[in-house]
């Protein structure tokens, strides 16, 4: 018995993986066993000799187990401290720099048309979004029956009874901060005003909030001709194409004389718009020659200078340019939605670097 401990002891001390200890298991312990066979000998002893043989061989049983176990549990160490070895990673190494919020296509787009427009010379100029009837109406010639005046279309800020001051309102359009900035900075002037407008409709292209750009240019010698220029370059800059083709046509807005609505050439491929090719045409603005009786009001002598004006919706030129089906998903604050159409932070759209990346 001594000497089956000392060959099994040597031999598991040695076995390499755990197939070789099942292996020895085997050979030791197993039915057929040497240990094994060695117990079945027990029956053939005096009773004398199995009272000091039993309790020798159940000993070395014992012992022969448990150096098993133990053996097994230290190869699974070893494969558990090399699995680890190879999979290692140095959790102290600074995590990869991952977007974790966007720039809404409202904002990029009017930060893109703000970019254009200051290339052209444009500054650009904010005024309040409750305003009174006077500059928003009033101011820019629409008279009192106008049906923008109606209730059903624009927001009525409430008044108290007896309250005899002009209305307040939430500003249908931004014309009213080209009032406010010839009456700050009179002529000759040139500026933009994006910002937040408000009208009492709500469908798949309309909703009660939307965002407008208005565009202002005054002098002594500026025309049409300037207007279809200016318009032109905005529109080729803005889609990035090097051609494209404008319609005007002659349309009425009262505080513009003359006055049209400016379609561009484009085609659908796959529901997907080309601008400057094929046969079809888009409305995208109003424009015009800014009114006379606009210019006196805002302070400006019409006899010296006359200039254009122009209205571009933000939100649509975000649908036409990226693809966005329905107006409404701009205002359901999906991050889902906000990760798809979202533009890069510190991207910042210039005409030398690209627009949008």
């Amino acid at each position: 018995m001594d000497d089956l401990r000392d060959k099994y002891l040597t031999l598991i001390n040695d076995a390499g993986d755990e197939a070789a200890l099942e292996e020895l298991r085997v050979q030791a312990v197993g039915k057929k066993g040497e240990i094994s066979l060695k117990m079945r000998e027990l029956g053939k002893m005096t009773p004398e000799e199995r009272q000091v043989a039993g309790p020798a061989l159940n000993a070395l049983k014992d012992e022969i187990n448990s150096a098993l176990t133990a053996k097994k549990a230290a190869l699974a160490d070893a494969a558990l401290e090399a699995r680890l070895a190879e999979e290692w990673l140095d959790v102290t190494l600074p995590a990869r720099p991952q977007r974790r919020g966007t720039i809404h296509p409202i904002s990029q787009v009017t930060e893109e048309v703000s970019a254009i427009f200051a290339d052209m010379g444009f500054a650009v100029a904010e005024g309040p979004q409750i305003d009174t009837d006077w500059y928003v109406f009033d101011a820019l010639n629409i008279p009192s029956h106008h049906p923008a005046r109606a209730e059903m279309d624009t927001f009525y800020m409430h008044r108290a009874e007896g309250d005899n001051r002009p209305p307040h309102i939430l500003r249908t359009h931004t014309s009213p901060v080209q009032i406010r900035s010839m009456e700050a900075q009179g002529a000759p002037i040139r500026v933009i005003a994006p910002g937040r407008v408000y009208r009492a409709d709500y469908d798949q292209t309309h909703t009660p909030m939307f965002h407008q750009v208005e565009g202002l240019c005054i002098g002594k010698d500026i025309s049409m001709a300037n207007l279809k220029w200016c318009l032109e370059e905005f529109v080729k800059a803005f889609f990035e194409v090097d051609h494209v083709e404008l319609r005007f046509r002659a349309s009425h807005f009262p505080f513009t004389e003359p006055s049209a609505e400016v379609d561009i050439q484009c085609t659908w491929d796959n529901g997907v718009l080309k601008v400057g090719e094929g046969d079809d045409w888009m409305e995208i603005l109003g424009s015009g020659m800014v009114h006379p009786k606009v210019l006196e009001n805002a302070g400006v002598d019409p006899k010296e200078y006359q200039g254009f004006a122009f209205g571009i919706g933000i939100d649509r030129l975000a649908m036409l340019k990226y693809g966005i089906p329905d107006l409404r998903a701009f205002f359901d604050s999906d991050l889902r939605w906000l990760k798809h159409y979202g533009f890069t932070p510190l991207d910042a759209p210039t005409l030398h670097g690209g627009l949008s990346k």
